[in-house]
């Protein structure tokens, strides 16, 4: 077979791309958080070939030719991960110049900007997110299926996504994209092509209806919210016999339950439907508490959110001030109560109630009311990686896993705001990050107040 000159210059690109895909780079730094041990490992080796972990360990041998990064008085770890964001939003502006903005906002500029805000976040080490909900008044567009598929096709750069759509509640509730506002200024009562149920069967249809779209999980409010006007914090929205369907046709479909829940009442009534994960849990007592403990009950506290909201509360109207005021002083208690306990706390955020690409402070918050830095550093490795059911891919350093690693200056169970500072981030052996980050994945977020509706 007779072959040309400009197939063969074909065959041999195809060769060396071949070759740069098989080989061999060291990872190599003064410890490693393997996310799972109690402690670190010092004299860190991570041996990557492709998009997997060949060997991590201490002092291991270097393969003859590997490329070899030096990354030095560095701490390696898994990829973080983020069980609670909205990458396709921004609440962190003025809630009511938000709600102005929300009648003119075209749906494909905010999928725009939530690629900014995709970059934001993996470049701040996170490179697993579950995204908790994205909804758009009057428009059923799933912006957060988009840019988990274009993350997934290499065609932007962002954390590995798992996407509850628009989100499960009640009408009138906290999920009810119209609360607040006047009826009928967007036309039709919102229904379950909204996310809007109101009986065990139509939870049902809704939950079809949203795995049907591309959900990856299953995300209700079962009680009321700090950022929605038209209900009380802590209130309960789903009725028992509600939660029951919710829970049993989504594990049915093989999909994990996290439920908004800030209340004591709707947080029994969740945990005793079967519910994987509490989402916030501000007004939680001891008693539930033990509920969740011997149910495997997984917390998500979101402590991030209330932190911004308390810093910024003046952009926040006095209803919902009230309502910030009450969530993050009863927080602070219930937190540490979890963690006494050993309740399954995994790492979330709430991120876009604050600016994308801050996550890392949440870590901070958690080691401040009471818990260990290596149990934090645990919550956004191994535990979210359980929670999220994807510990065999990710989660750890360890052989055969995804080439999903970070390092950041120093020791962060010494110092856990070392966190706040990574500076080299690999996703499936690719390195995203080495050095400062892009512009548009600074700390403060630089775009116009984001106007879809609230969610937590």
């Amino acid at each position: 077979m007779k072959i040309t000159s400009r197939v063969l210059v074909i065959l041999l690109s195809l060769g060396i791309a071949t070759q740069a895909a098989d080989q061999l780079i060291v990872l190599k730094a003064a410890r490693l958080f393997d996310g799972k041990s109690n402690a670190l490992l010092q004299n860190a080796v991570v041996i990557v070939q492709g998009d997997k972990i060949v060997d991590a360990g201490s002092n291991l041998p270097i393969p003859s030719g590997a490329q070899v990064i030096d990354l030095g008085d560095a701490t390696l770890a898994p990829g973080f991960m983020d069980a609670h964001t909205h990458l396709t939003a921004d609440f962190s502006g003025n809630y009511n110049e938000r709600r102005l903005q929300q009648l003119d906002l075209n749906v494909s500029e905010q999928a725009i900007r939530a690629t900014a805000f995709a970059r934001a976040t993996v470049e701040a080490g996170f490179t697993t997110v579950r995204d908790m909900g994205s909804r758009f008044v009057a428009s059923h567009e799933s912006v957060d299926v988009a840019l988990r598929n274009s993350i997934n096709k290499g065609v932007i750069v962002g954390p590995r996504m798992l996407v509850a759509t628009k989100g499960i509640g009640a009408t009138g509730g906290h999920f009810d994209p119209t609360g607040g506002f006047r009826d009928f200024l967007f036309g039709r009562e919102p229904d379950y092509t909204d996310g809007i149920a109101n009986s065990p069967d139509e939870i049902r249809k809704t939950v079809r209806f949203e795995v049907k779209n591309g959900a990856d999980v299953i995300k209700a409010a079962v009680s009321g919210g700090v950022l929605s006007l038209g209900d009380e914090v802590d209130t309960p929205q789903l009725t028992p016999a509600e939660m029951t369907a919710l829970v049993d046709e989504s594990h049915r479909l093989r999909k994990r339950v996290a439920v908004h829940c800030h209340g004591d009442q709707a947080a029994r009534e969740a945990i005793e439907a079967g519910v994987d994960s509490i989402e916030h849990g501000s007004f939680m007592k001891p008693e539930t508490l033990t509920m969740m403990k011997k149910k495997g009950t997984f917390l998500t506290p979101t402590l991030m959110a209330s932190e911004w909201i308390m810093s910024k509360l003046d952009n926040y109207p006095p209803a919902l001030q009230a309502k910030a005021k009450a969530a993050t002083a009863a927080r602070s208690e219930m937190f540490r109560n979890a963690v006494k306990m050993g309740i399954k706390i995994s790492f979330g955020t709430d991120a876009a109630v604050y600016p994308h690409g801050q996550n890392t402070k949440e870590f901070k918050l958690m080691v401040d009311l009471g818990m260990s830095a290596i149990d934090a550093l645990k919550s956004a490795t191994s535990n979210d990686a359980e929670l999220l059911g994807i510990g065999q891919k990710v989660g750890t350093l360890e052989k055969g896993k995804l080439a999903d690693v970070i390092a950041m200056p120093g020791d962060p169970t010494s110092d856990i705001t070392a966190t706040e500072r990574v500076y080299f981030v690999m996703k499936e052996g690719k390195i995203i990050r080495q050095g400062p980050r892009t512009p548009q994945g600074t700390a403060e977020s630089t775009t116009s107040p984001d106007v879809s509706d609230p969610v937590d």
